[in-house]
């Protein structure tokens, strides 16, 4: 028996409403024509993504956690109840990820896997309109923490799951799903523990999507950008520490390791990293550049702000960063310290590792030297791959006037962990559509999170339609052209 979700927290109502039915997770859905079939497909989506957020994860780093192991229980049992044997794994107490393989037709294709995260940011609940984990549906909206980052995706895994046990559908490959734990801080809790310890659940995996693409962005000229991640900068967590000589606070100042390192400081704060395009960056300028019908200058702040909306896509991703992010040194006034430290963000783009770190190297002061809190390398994958455009044709049956281009994430996701393998990661978790007005962006680790039931609909559509295409054998597609409007 399916263990239920947890109670509403109060003043919530008892379940989901305002959606087309109430089944309880447990019941697989019926095996109606198709358009019955879609209808109570969507409406799975949105039960289980209202469940799920009632369950709370808060992730607050450190290794604390919480809402994690019940989490990935219930998705066991959502899955073995579906005729399936999902692995359920506890990296450390508590910390707990669900992994399950869905048979092919073809045993011998290369597998695929779909990963998403259980665990979600905190939330401030005094700061919200509405309780963060109270999972319910309003106005066409199911409101919560994790609503976007990422329920609505698990919920759609979960739903297809049920949906093609119901309907006797099997993919055209083996499908590896992980719900994976402690994705909002290193994630060597969940991605990270599976790659290291149980790489053999992903044996014949050869590609991966996860988040964060696939999504609808609003462009100048009101057409609708769906941007799939090929790449993401690497995260060079560093801390900088300095020695001088410890002293008296009122002798002159000498050998002194706060100015040393206040120095490297502002040295590392005013450099200016060289604007660098590499090539799923090109390829989304050289997109967006011919639909737009003028050239974007990814140098030119008053060119990116042209582009609107798609702006973010592109102005963290066309240099390295660096940012000093903490400081710590002395202990009383009046003595100088031997020692002062700071913590420094570090991204780095695709192929250009050794640039960014010769560079550092040569702003630090002497005496500063830098270590590793924690690193992980760029990923990259092909744009111009079978994959990118099976998925980009998924998105275009949906939107036939949909533009589809690659982007490089300026952040990092579980993909940084099953790169390790080999796997080709793609950032394409959940495809959604949104209209104008809604800012998907502020509410991600944001106030009042939520998503759109139309959104909900249009990703499980999208997100089917990939997983039964065999990319070996469809139609090839120019993945970054789309005709302009007029």
């Amino acid at each position: 028996m399916t263990p239920p979700p947890p109670d509403p927290p109060p003043g919530c109502p008892s379940g989901p409403h305002d959606t087309p039915h109430d089944t309880p997770p447990a019941s697989r859905p019926a095996a109606p024509s198709d358009d019955a079939a879609a209808r109570a497909l969507t409406a799975d989506v949105v039960d289980l993504c209202s469940r799920l957020i009632r369950f709370d994860t808060s992730n607050y780093g450190g290794g604390e956690a919480r809402g994690e192991r019940e989490a990935a229980e219930w998705v066991a049992e959502l899955l073995a109840d579906a005729g399936h044997t999902p692995v359920v794994l506890e990296s450390a107490p508590r910390r707990t990820s669900t992994v399950v393989r869905i048979p092919g037709t073809d045993p011998t294709a290369p597998a695929l896997l779909v990963h998403g995260h259980l665990d979600v940011v905190p939330a401030e609940a005094s700061d919200w309109s509405f309780d963060p984990f109270c999972g319910e549906v309003r106005d066409g909206a199911v409101l919560g923490r994790g609503a976007l980052d990422m329920k609505d995706m698990l919920a759609m895994m979960a739903a297809l799951v049920r949906s093609w046990a119901a309907r006797g559908i099997r993919p055209p490959r083996d499908i590896v799903m992980a719900f994976v734990a402690d994705e909002e801080d290193t994630g060597e809790l969940g991605a990270g523990f599976l790659v290291e310890r149980h790489p053999q659940l992903f044996d014949g995996v050869a590609t991966a999507i996860g988040e964060s693409g696939g999504y609808s962005v609003r462009l100048p000229d009101a057409g609708l950008l769906y941007p799939i991640a090929v790449g993401e900068r690497g995260s060079a967590w560093m801390n900088l520490t300095a020695r001088g000589a410890a002293g008296h606070g009122s002798r002159p100042g000498g050998d002194n390791a706060v100015t040393a390192l206040a120095r490297t400081l502002t040295a590392l704060s005013a450099h200016r990293w060289p604007v660098r395009t590499v090539p799923a960056v090109a390829t989304l300028l050289d997109g967006l550049s011919q639909r737009l019908g003028f050239t974007v200058d990814p140098a030119d702040q008053a060119s990116l702000a042209r582009l609107g909306e798609a702006a973010r896509l592109v102005e963290a991703t066309v240099s390295h960063t660096l940012n000093p992010t903490m400081l710590q040194a002395g202990y009383k006034h009046n003595v100088i310290p031997s020692e002062a430290v700071a913590g420094v963000d570090g991204r780095i783009l695709p192929g250009a590792e050794d640039d960014f770190f010769a560079t550092v190297d040569a702003l630090l002061e002497d005496g500063v030297t830098r270590a590793f809190h924690n690193y992980a390398a760029p990923v990259a994958a092909d744009h111009t791959s079978p994959e990118f455009a099976a998925m980009a044709g998924a998105l275009r049956r949906a939107d036939p006037e949909a533009l589809v281009l690659p982007f490089v994430m300026s952040g990092g996701t579980d993909a940084k962990a099953f790169s390790r393998l080999g796997i080709q990661c793609y950032g394409f978790g959940p495809p959604g559509r949104t209209p104008p007005g809604f800012d998907a962006w502020s509410y991600v680790h944001g106030v009042d999170e939520q998503v759109l039931v139309s959104s909900l609909d249009f990703g499980v559509r999208v997100l089917e339609d990939f997983l039964l295409t065999d990319p070996r054998t469809a139609s090839p597609e120019d993945p970054g052209t789309a005709p302009p409007r007029t």
